[in-house]
């Protein structure tokens, strides 16, 4: 018997800037897996879209910089009206102040713009399967914030020196492909060494292992 093909992961792009807007949509409709469901010029189109099957993304690519309301003012209310919908935010450039808010705000990772088109691709469909990736410049930053904001928690889990390496690589937005290669170890001992954190932390997620792991101040 085969089995049905997977679904393709729904994108919505809002993006002021026509060549890029463009170029997005172009790149997730032309990748098989993938489909552009809708593009939109500022968040206020973004916000006044009737709600269609049609168009109801899995991921929607915000931009930071928007004219009008800002990709960080528009993520609470995007999440209201799209509450089924991950938002990845887009900028040029790694700020602080719009990190943090936009993550705070909801948020569910944080990409460079000159993000690789592979890199980017594979961050949608991360996001989409419950993960919150980040370009490793943003990632490091949200690090090094969380340390500066969070009080540490004591956490009872015996995690070995590599344990500890691989969900370093994994906070700094490292794909496991790419961890396995830092490592110098394949991309299946990498899931035998993710099973055993998961087991280890009491958690379901690599992003809920990242958390627990940064909370107390293990990486």
């Amino acid at each position: 018997m085969i089995s049905p093909a997977p679904a393709s992961v729904r994108v919505a792009v809002v993006e002021d800037d026509r060549p890029t807007r463009e170029g997005l949509r172009l790149l997730i409709d032309g990748t098989p897996g993938f489909s552009c469901v809708a593009t939109f010029q500022t968040a206020e189109e973004a916000l006044r879209a009737p709600i269609t099957a049609e168009r109801r993304a899995d991921v929607a690519l915000l931009d930071v910089h928007l004219p009008g309301m800002t990709g960080t003012d528009a993520v609470p209310k995007l999440r209201e009206r799209w509450p089924d919908t991950l938002i990845l935010m887009l900028t040029v450039f790694a700020e602080d102040e719009t990190v943090f808010a936009s993550l705070c705000r909801g948020a569910s990772g944080y990409l460079l713009k000159k993000t690789a088109p592979a890199r980017l691709l594979e961050a949608i469909r991360e996001a989409r399967d419950g993960g919150a990736p980040m370009s490793p410049e943003i990632a490091r930053k949200v690090i090094r914030m969380f340390r500066d904001f969070q009080p540490r928690q004591p956490l009872e889990a015996d995690l070995t020196p590599t344990e500890q390496r691989l969900l370093q690589l994994l906070a700094e937005g490292y794909s496991y492909r790419a961890a396995g290669e830092a490592l110098h170890v394949s991309i299946n001992t990498i899931r035998g060494y993710i099973r055993t954190i998961y087991e280890k932390l009491h958690v379901h997620s690599k992003s809920a292992a990242v958390s627990k792991a940064l909370k107390a101040g293990l990486i």
